[in-house]
């Protein structure tokens, strides 16, 4: 059962532009979720000790459901990192069992996530998101999600003018 997953892109797009991905609400809900979900709610508070509430939307014919998780941030070095603890909320932000919106009983309360950026030249960077927590049945599928939300990423930098 894997305790950490990893996952890596390379952006065409400065630290700082890449950066905005964590920190502006409007592009939190590009990304966050796997392939076919929607976000429509990113409520960022990016500070240390500041929470952040997030949420995905299952498509319809994957039942519609609303997935809410709090994000609450550890550390942060401006351009460089940001570490934070991830855990499945209400649409208030107060945490919740995995168990009480379908999950199964193993799935993991709480997610460490750290996010490290770095400059590989002028205009690209390289970011790796690792998460560690006991994921057992879920390592599958935690691995496919965070990879689709990380390509969802890509492609606001790869598509013109969006």
């Amino acid at each position: 059962m894997a305790k950490q997953i990893e996952v890596t892109r390379t952006f065409n797009a400065p630290v700082e532009m890449v950066w905005q991905l964590w920190t502006e609400p409007q592009l939190v809900k590009r990304w966050w979720g796997p392939k076919h979900f929607t976000a429509p709610v990113a409520k960022i508070d990016f500070r240390e000790g500041g929470k952040s509430i997030v949420s995905m939307q299952a498509p319809p014919e994957m039942g519609g459901q609303v997935f809410y998780s709090a994000w609450l941030y550890v550390k942060i070095i401006p351009l460089q990192s940001i570490e934070f603890i991830q855990s499945l909320s209400d649409e208030a932000g107060n945490k919740i069992t995995p168990t009480q919106v379908g999950m199964p009983p193993d799935f993991p309360a709480y997610i460490q996530t750290i996010v490290t950026f770095r400059l590989v030249d002028n205009n690209q960077t390289e970011m790796t998101v690792t998460e560690y927590a006991e994921f057992s049945s879920i390592s599958n599928f935690a691995q496919i999600g965070l990879e689709q939300s990380l390509d969802k990423m890509v492609d606001i930098f790869s598509k013109k003018g969006s």
